[in-house]
């Protein structure tokens, strides 16, 4: 982990304080994720993972308490800090989902996430098409033809998918479903091809992404929320069949 660390400074070999608790918390994030840490490894103390980093007791103690925040770890009395179990995550955390989708791939993990789209992004798309302003509906255009453009190799299909499903999440107008751009695009980047593989197919459907635009440009949200609800249980399906699990009727 450390050579990570070195690779990252700059010619002068310093960095920037703040720069350099990300990396520390980036390597150390993905470590407690990986299983490189546990009850039979440790969480390093403070003075090793000073002189492990190059880094000061302050800049560690940041990087430690970005990872408390995250769930990750826990400062015990008598027993330093300890490596929290997974159910302590902060699975909503961008950072802490990319962790985990990068390391051995969980089919499970997977069908947690899809299922987690299908609760929000039907209901994304029925919003936007009851209230997407101009704007809005334009970037969901654009992106309907960057995918086009996709197959058509003109354009990169993965950025193509993530700016329609980015683009209906802003539309909604919610506040609070607007705030899954992020973990969306975190674990998208990821998921995306895993769940395309297993699916057999080599990029999302432009036709199907523009049938749920078209339903939300018009301002048919019923129309709009069953057709993304659609788009989605195809995946899920596929993922549920390979894991030998039952395929489980839409909601």
């Amino acid at each position: 982990m450390m050579s990570e660390i070195q690779d990252e400074k700059t010619g002068t070999g310093k960095q920037d304080g703040g720069n350099l608790t990300r990396r520390i918390v980036d390597v150390l994030g993905r470590a407690i994720v990986t299983g490189q840490f546990s009850h039979a490894a440790p969480f390093p103390v403070e003075a090793r993972l000073c002189t492990q980093y190059g880094a000061s007791r302050t800049v560690v103690r940041e990087a430690v308490k970005m990872l408390t925040a995250k769930g990750l770890l826990r400062a015990r009395q008598r027993a330093g800090t300890v490596v929290e179990p997974e159910d302590s995550w902060n699975l909503l955390d961008p950072e802490v989902l990319r962790w985990m989708l990068e390391r051995e791939l969980s089919l499970e993990l997977l069908i947690d996430f899809a299922e987690v789209r299908m609760a929000i992004e039907p209901r994304a798309a029925g919003l936007a098409a009851h209230s997407a302003t101009g704007p809005q509906r334009h970037a969901i255009v654009t992106a309907m033809e960057r995918m086009a453009a996709a197959e058509r190799g003109e354009e990169d299909a993965l950025e193509a998918d993530i700016a329609f499903h980015h683009a209906v999440l802003v539309a909604s107008n919610n506040r609070f479903i607007r705030q899954f751009r992020d973990l969306t695009e975190a674990t998208l980047r990821i998921s995306i091809r895993r769940t395309n593989a297993y699916a057999g197919v080599a990029r999302a459907s432009a036709a199907d992404h523009a049938r749920v635009g078209q339903a939300i440009i018009r301002g048919e949200p019923a129309r709009a929320r069953g057709l993304m609800a659609d788009l989605l249980q195809g995946p899920l399906d596929l993922l549920l069949s390979a894991s030998g699990r039952p395929a489980r009727p839409p909601l």
